[in-house]
């Protein structure tokens, strides 16, 4: 395993590495780790069904809106309409 040493983080940075772990339940060193991994998750590396529903969970703070299929599949009729010259 490789090592990275961080120097002349800000204390404020620090704090909120704290504060993050302590609300994954995590040490810093295993929050920090998990912030890497999902940073240099590469681009094209599609997320698992567990992955897409947790961010999509975060994105909407537990609470996301009604009918959004619907809206959607709306939103793709009008551009094809528009495509279309219509």
């Amino acid at each position: 395993m490789a090592a990275l040493n961080v120097r002349n983080l800000p204390a404020e940075v620090h704090l909120r590495l704290r504060q993050r772990a302590a609300r994954h339940g995590r040490s810093m060193e295993a929050e920090a780790r998990a912030i890497l991994e999902e940073a240099c998750r590469s681009e094209e590396e599609p997320l698992g069904p567990e992955a897409l529903r947790a961010w999509v969970a975060a994105l909407y703070e537990e609470r996301p809106p009604a009918d959004t299929a619907a809206a959607l599949i709306a939103e793709r009729r009008r551009e094809a309409r528009e495509a279309d010259g219509g």
